[in-house]
């Protein structure tokens, strides 16, 4: 076993003696999140310590490889103008590239067998191990962690998580990116139910937004749907005990399907799907995206977090790491703080990004519903970006409402969009010149001492968020509002986008960003009015960043223009 190691180049001296010592030696530990806060968030309630034999179900980070050349290809098959835009990897192509070493892999399995976790399950590209354990044997095997019963959220979410940071043996510094289910509380959706709004005079119009207002405002006729005879399909993903209903899919198709061809139920959920009431969320992620995407396959990624140790983000990631064969199009209405996460975390998921645009997915994810974010550093206020939507290697969706919520109008910002930047990713090459544009010509700028000029800007692109009928539990439900719904809105066009560059003999769309830059956001409506919440104080009087001309940290480029995007994005 020694010997195993030191032919890797490594050179333990006293602080190998032995697997078990790997275990039990406080002195020679480390803690891979250091910066990992761990507080219980608004809503949840302590209700006392795990119980030594309870069962845990926790994912261990294997360390991988070759992730500049990972990011080198990403850029490659991205960029129209690469001679590799387009040729994909496949999943065993992935796994080849980033699987973690042969000594990375024998030397956490072996440390996982002396600890007594024998049930554990690799993923294809071998990079995740997720084990189930006692609440004794975790406390054993993780330095310091002390495993707690919480319960909160709308649905009286349970969840375990150990109320003290955890450390892991210096000798696994070079092989665990960190160890899944311990710290981080599942989100609760920030979707709202608005109040009807109240305008004077009668109006025989719309009261809120349908299908066919979202085909009319972005002039889609009824022949802009899927054909059926393609291998297109996209998906939306749920989590914490979020569900739909089929039945609630076919009431909608019924009352709002309007005259376009469209599918009434999902073609396949991936993962377990409960059976308790639907979600104002599921409902209206899956209804969305099947008529906005209309007649195309639509999956349902479905991570409920039902074991009480599960983070239902992580276990979606470990889905994509183990199938060969993935919708387009991934549309995910989910976000945390940036500041509630440890680097560890936020630098590998975002590599698990990269190895999606590898294999040529769009991923679209809502860019969150608090504006531009507040918080208190040191007792000043900064905006405070929100996380998977600052990841430079997905297109970040935001939100903009009707310039009069009755009529099929411009579009102006809705005033809960979140957007800004990013205070852990660096601007990336692909924004420089818009961000630089608008940084430099904007009338309405925030102070500089809250925001990070120089990190990775968003959102990309835009769609109504504001004012939606969903049907859940069998109720027709009006003026729900987030970017909850333009995210699979906006995904539901690509996919029809991506129906036309199959029927022509080209991949799909992929990673959409570098293209959708260098086009200036070509066949987009510019949203150039409207600022975003933020800060209440003296320097900031409650807005964020305004709209303007081009891309703007609220709207991104604008919101979809059906035929001028098609035209755009259809070839090569």
């Amino acid at each position: 076993m020694t010997t195993e190691l030191q032919r890797g180049g490594m050179s333990l001296g006293a602080c190998f003696l032995g697997l078990l010592a790997l275990v039990v030696a406080s002195k020679c530990s480390y803690s891979p999140e250091p910066d990992q806060r761990w507080m219980i968030p608004p809503g949840w309630v302590h209700l006392g310590r795990a119980a030594p034999e309870e069962e845990l179900s926790l994912t261990f980070a294997l360390r991988q490889q070759n992730l500049e050349r990972l990011t080198q290809l990403v850029q490659a098959v991205s960029d129209p103008g690469s001679p590799q835009y387009g040729k994909y990897l496949t999943l065993e192509d992935v796994t080849e590239l980033v699987r973690p070493s042969p000594l990375t892999l024998r030397t956490v399995q072996k440390w996982l067998l002396a600890a007594g976790a024998r049930n554990c399950h690799s993923v294809t590209t071998q990079d995740f191990l997720t084990c189930r354990l006692s609440v004794r044997e975790a406390e054993w095997l993780l330095s310091g962690a002390e495993f707690h019963h919480y319960v909160g959220g709308p649905a009286e979410t349970h969840a375990v998580r150990s109320a003290r940071p955890y450390q892991l043996p210096k000798a696994l510094r070079p092989h665990v990116d960190f160890v899944g289910g311990l710290h981080r509380f599942p989100p609760i959706s920030s979707l709202k139910q608005r109040p009807e709004p109240q305008v004077a005079g009668t109006f025989g119009f719309h009261l809120g937004v349908t299908p066919s207002v979202i085909r009319e405002r972005y002039n889609l006729t009824a022949q802009d749907v899927g054909s059926g005879t393609t291998n297109n399909s996209q998906a939306c993903a749920q989590f914490l005990e979020q569900y739909f209903h089929e039945s609630d899919l076919a009431e909608f198709m019924r009352l709002f399907g309007g005259k376009f061809e469209h599918q009434a139920s999902v073609a396949r959920v991936v993962g377990k799907q409960g059976r308790g009431r639907a979600g104002i969320e599921a409902s209206l992620d899956v209804e969305y995206l099947m008529s906005a995407g209309a007649n195309i396959s639509t999956w349902v990624y479905s991570s409920p977090g039902r074991h009480e140790s599960q983070e239902p983000f992580l276990q979606w990631l470990l889905l994509l790491s183990n199938e060969t064969i993935l919708p387009h199009v991934h549309t995910i209405s989910y976000g945390d703080d940036e500041d509630s996460l440890s680097s560890a975390y936020i630098q590998r998921v975002n590599t698990e990004f990269q190895k999606a645009a590898a294999r040529g997915l769009t991923l679209l994810f809502a860019s969150g519903d608090s504006g531009a974010g507040c918080w208190s550093v040191s007792g000043r206020h900064q905006f405070r970006p929100s996380f998977p939507a600052s990841s430079p290697y997905v297109t970040t969706v935001g939100g903009t409402s009707f310039q009069n919520p009755f009529r099929v109008t411009n579009e102006v910002v809705d005033y809960i969009s979140g957007g800004g930047f990013s205070n852990v990713f660096p601007r990336p090459s692909y924004q420089e010149e818009a961000v630089n544009k608008f940084l430099s010509t904007s009338l309405q700028l925030p102070p500089s001492s809250y925001f990070n000029a120089s990190g990775r800007a968003y959102p990309d692109v835009a769609a109504l968020s504001d004012g939606y009928w969903v049907v859940s539990n069998g109720v027709p439900i009006p003026w729900v509002s987030g970017t909850s719904a333009s995210t699979p809105v906006f995904g539901g066009l690509l996919s029809l986008i991506n129906e036309h560059r199959l029927l022509s003999g080209r991949r799909p769309l992929g990673f959409l960003n570098p293209r959708l830059y260098q086009q200036h956001g070509e066949g987009l409506f510019d949203v150039t009015h409207g600022c975003h919440e933020s800060c209440l104080n003296e320097e900031v009087q409650g807005e964020g960043f305004c709209s303007g001309p081009g891309w703007d940290p609220v709207t991104g480029w604008g919101t979809p223009n059906f035929p001028a995007l098609l035209k755009s994005l259809v070839n090569p």
